[in-house]
């Protein structure tokens, strides 16, 4: 095995982002004068439905109501993902412990760097611009997102994306999640998987990971990926 490549889930291993998420929704809930609101329980239960689209529609047929219809559901969605934008422009983020020196590591490394995610690019790039002020592109070599793909996670489609993209086999990468749900996703695409499990998803159970770490602080050295002060000297 020769490394060439690190692939990030986006919400819960880059940031902390679902709280600023559930903000979102329900503002945007509000504001079109419907009466749903969640809140951290019924959320929590809720991520276990990859993809924003995908929760509205699953929370709707579980109050076995018949609206917001598709195209509705479609159209706050996006009005959702405008509110993320913002909360997380006004400075609501924090990059994860660790983060930010691994990625900037492993590209000194001669690494390629990708995101597999379940989120719209627009999110991706509100996020990356909150955090590194740079554009996802200059970050990330890929970004492969969820309705780029026929089945969201724990699909490995999005993970397969990636790799077709970034020209590498799964062999060659290593996939950084923090849910069940990722990690299943990426382990199908074939790929080993390191684990850091987010404030939502840290009650899961995981099995099958090539690690499970608190955060990504003392990661780098692990892959043989030198650490920043090593560099330094």
């Amino acid at each position: 095995m020769t490394l060439k490549a690190l692939i990030f889930d986006v919400d819960g291993t880059l940031a902390e982002t679902e709280e600023i998420h559930r903000a979102a929704f329900n503002a945007t809930f509000a504001e079109a004068g419907l009466p749903w609101h969640w809140d951290i329980p019924l959320y929590g239960a809720l991520l276990k439905v990859t993809g924003g689209k995908e929760r509205m529609r699953a929370y709707r047929d579980q109050l076995g109501e018949t609206r917001p219809d598709e195209a509705d559901i479609a159209r706050l969605h996006a009005r959702k993902t405008a509110i993320y934008t913002r909360l997380v422009a006004e400075g609501r983020l924090l990059p994860r412990p660790g983060v930010m020196h691994l990625i900037e590591d492993a590209r000194r490394a001669g690494l390629h760097l990708a995101v597999a995610t379940t989120t719209s690019p627009a999110n991706v790039e509100a996020l990356v611009q909150a955090i590194w002020q740079r554009s996802a592109r200059e970050v990330f070599d890929v970004i492969a997102a969820g309705d780029e793909v026929a089945a969201k996670k724990p699909a490995p489609d999005v993970y397969c994306l990636a790799l077709a993209r970034l020209g590498v086999s799964a062999q060659d990468a290593i996939a950084f999640e923090d849910s069940v749900a990722g990690l299943t996703s990426a382990r199908a695409a074939g790929l080993r998987v390191i684990v850091t499990p987010s404030t939502y998803t840290a009650h899961e159970a995981f099995e099958g990971q090539m690690r499970l770490a608190a955060d990504l602080s003392d990661i780098g050295p692990c892959l043989g990926v030198p650490m920043r002060a090593a560099i330094a000297t």
